[in-house]
């Protein structure tokens, strides 16, 4: 077996229980806002973790486009096989944010929920054109005999909705991950990392805990 070294060492802050908010979420706002405000390219890219009906996970990366304290909102295709795993199958999700020039990490938890149609649209409509035609030309995870077949459904659509409004179409949309764990992970110095989570106790309050690295 080939051992793969790294020689990455992880110097640059630390994080103690007195560092963080008492609220998850104004934790994430307060290290995301740090995240869009360095070098990191598409720093609202993040890893979406799934299980489909046979138990087996599958993860990709997707853009998450809002949040609040109602969750964590992406849009997709609801006929991939993220869409039918999250809406037809098994709701939980896990998020997964890598900011490396930072060396932090965050770890989120939580179940699935359509979004609704009216906000759903409201994005639609704001996305370019040619993003709409896209989203209608792909019919995401299904299998595709050569690209010049969806390059010819695109400009079919092209045609058809020239001059016209585009409207969403029913199996496109918003999932909001609404989160029930959340850990955020500073890198140290000899892999002693400090970890901390977030669980909610009986009552709903959000409960903190440092973890081993």
């Amino acid at each position: 077996m080939k051992t793969i070294k790294t020689s990455e060492e992880y110097l640059l802050s630390s994080l103690t229980r007195e560092d963080l908010s008492t609220d998850p979420f104004n934790q994430f706002d307060k290290w995301f806002k740090d995240a869009l405000a360095s070098d990191i390219k598409e720093p609202n890219a993040m890893t979406l973790a799934t299980v489909n009906a046979d138990n087996t996970p599958s993860a990709r990366m997707v853009l998450l486009k809002d949040y609040s304290t109602r969750g964590f909102i992406f849009f997709t295709n609801y006929s991939s096989r993220k869409g039918r795993s999250l809406l037809l199958t098994n709701p939980y999700a896990a998020l997964v944010f890598w900011w490396e020039p930072l060396q932090r990490q965050i770890r989120i938890e939580g179940i699935a929920h359509k979004l609704s149609s009216k906000l759903s649209n409201e994005y639609f409509n704001s996305r370019p054109r040619g993003s709409q035609l896209g989203a209608i030309a792909s019919q995401q995870s299904q299998t595709l005999d050569a690209y010049e077949t969806l390059e010819n459904q695109y400009k079919e659509l092209d045609q058809r909705f020239r001059n016209k409004t585009i409207e969403r179409p029913d199996n496109w949309g918003g999932i909001v991950i609404n989160p029930e764990r959340f850990e955020f992970w500073q890198g140290r110095p000899n892999r002693l990392h400090d970890r901390f989570i977030y669980q909610r106790d009986d009552k709903k309050n959000w409960q903190i805990e440092r973890l081993y690295p």
